[in-house]
């Protein structure tokens, strides 16, 4: 097999799942309060892997806008049966546990059907041998009285077309004992049904078990080597690994895609991508799996990334609640994106904010904005209490240019005036200098730069480590766009380079 790069999905693209149809990959992943929601790629070698589309392209399939940070869009699995694909995900805080179906993977996506008698996170779908569909899931609370229980390891057989529970709920006591057993997934192989399972938190902790049994519904028996897969007490350069999916290739050989992190640092603390999508190969001995541990092995070389503003949005830009298209401004300037602003800041829930994942730990964005009698900017985003950004406000014959970093209890602001017009902005996320002990822990520096009338000015150099899965409170990753806070705001010229060094 060709080797293959690690991470798989570089940057936020958390909680993954994956089926092969034919010679063909595909990979879903956890998008939480952003939209459009459920990423779909695609790849038939497991090297190169495109975008094709989002499940939830549509407000009212997830019905995100009073899902409160941290919730959202968790953990699809993606599944496929009789022409048919299936998305089954939990709406964390909101919607609840919904399937979603296609004929092609690319869309149009159905609204989902909801099968509301399920309490819980993580939810995995099969058919037993009688074609009858079942829904294994973790027994994690998140909304009413019991916010915050956790039953364990659940499944129930369910209605696809109605969302009715057709059986009791079943509970499968599988693991080690971790903290937080959670993302089950069920395979059949060799007339034995295996269940697996992440536990031990989707932290430093996290690992994998494996149990199995001849009924789909039970009872387990746990393997005799669990866990089969973790990170934890190691030095190994991917941290948290756990949260995985199994899949056959077509020469019969397996492979685990699962979540993990790539921390930086003298003691290796912070992660400032947040969790990604990647892969470990997968031994079958007496009957049992076994992963070998997860390697890094990024891309090579540097990636440079040019946009057309002026060019629709494709579907790897995002917003926060709500679609890109909601906030783009009628206000029409060629090959220019304009924003208009509604008297808000990334502190909001729904702020006037488009975005993609950064993808590289050493990466850039510049954007040259037009502001008027406007503000807006660059912004790189955790959640509306962490953020960095560089904004540009015109005042009549100046432009007042704003650096603010923004952490929960504190707030790092510096200002530069430069004269009237465009004005370039950049957000770079590079090394720091191993100057002091403290320079050498954190992942990285964030560098927020304008530059007007010949001049740079870097505003504020931002310790990245608050923007990181560690730090920050959410279970994202570092998203970085454009921000109109008032007026309309046109951007042209986006250009983003990254690379792993």
């Amino acid at each position: 097999m060709t080797a293959i790069p690690n991470p798989l999905l570089p940057g936020f693209n958390p909680d993954p799942s994956v089926v092969r149809v034919g010679d063909t990959y595909y990979i879903v992943t956890s998008t939480f309060e952003y939209l459009p929601g459920i990423p779909v790629y695609r790849s038939t070698d497991l090297v190169e892997w495109e975008r094709i589309g989002n499940v939830v392209t549509r407000p009212e399939q997830a019905e995100l806008e009073e899902v409160s940070t941290a919730g959202g869009v968790w953990a699809p699995t993606i599944r496929h049966r009789d022409g048919v694909f299936y998305v089954i995900v939990t709406i964390a805080m909101g919607r609840g546990c919904v399937v979603y179906s296609a004929i092609d993977p690319a869309g149009p996506w159905d609204d989902g059907v909801l099968i509301g008698e399920i309490e819980g996170i993580d939810p995995d779908l099969n058919w037993d041998d009688s074609g009858v569909a079942f829904v294994t899931y973790s027994g994690l609370v998140t909304t009413g009285e019991d916010f915050g229980k956790h039953t364990g390891i659940r499944q129930v057989d369910v209605d696809l077309a109605t969302g009715a529970v057709l059986s009791e709920k079943r509970s499968l006591q599988v693991g080690t004992g971790g903290m937080f057993p959670e993302a089950p997934h069920v395979y059949k192989r060799d007339g034995w049904w295996y269940l697996m399972i992440a536990e031990g938190g989707t932290e430093r902790g996290h690992s994998v078990s494996i149990a199995r049994s001849r009924d789909p519904h039970g009872p387990f028996e746990n393997g005799p080597a669990n866990p089969i897969l973790t990170a934890r007490g190691t030095d190994r350069p991917v941290q948290n690994t756990g949260h995985g999916d199994l899949v056959e290739t077509p020469d019969g050989e397996w492979l685990m895609v699962l979540l993990g992190v790539r921390p930086r640092g003298a003691v290796r603390s912070f992660s400032a991508l947040g969790r990604e999508t990647f892969h470990t190969r997968v031994r079958w001995v007496d009957g049992w799996p076994e992963a070998d541990p997860v390697l890094l092995a990024p891309r090579p070389g540097d990636v440079v990334e040019e946009i057309d503003l002026g060019a629709p949005l494709d579907g790897g830009w995002m917003a926060v609640r709500r679609t890109p298209a909601s906030v783009i401004s009628p206000v029409e300037r060629p090959g220019a994106l304009t924003l208009r602003g509604e008297g808000t800041g990334m502190d909001a829930l729904a702020p006037v904010f488009v975005g993609r994942r950064q993808l590289h730990q050493t990466a850039s964005v510049r954007v040259t904005v037009r502001v008027d009698d406007a503000a807006g900017g660059l912004a790189v985003r955790y959640d509306e209490a962490t953020f960095y950004e560089v904004v540009a406000e015109g005042r009549g014959d100046v432009t007042e240019v704003t650096a603010r970093a923004v952490v929960p209890g504190f707030e790092r602001v510096a200002s530069v005036t430069v004269p009237a017009g465009p004005v370039e902005l950049e957000l770079a996320a590079v090394r720091p200098e191993a100057t002091a002990f403290v320079s050498m822990v954190t992942s990285d520096v964030v560098r927020l730069i304008a530059r007007a009338g010949g001049v740079e000015h870097v505003l504020a150099e931002v310790d990245g480590r608050s923007l990181s899965a560690e730090t920050a409170g959410s279970f994202t990753g570092r998203v970085v766009g454009l921000v109109a806070l008032r007026g309309d705001v046109s951007f042209e010229g986006w250009r983003y380079e990254g690379s792993d060094a």
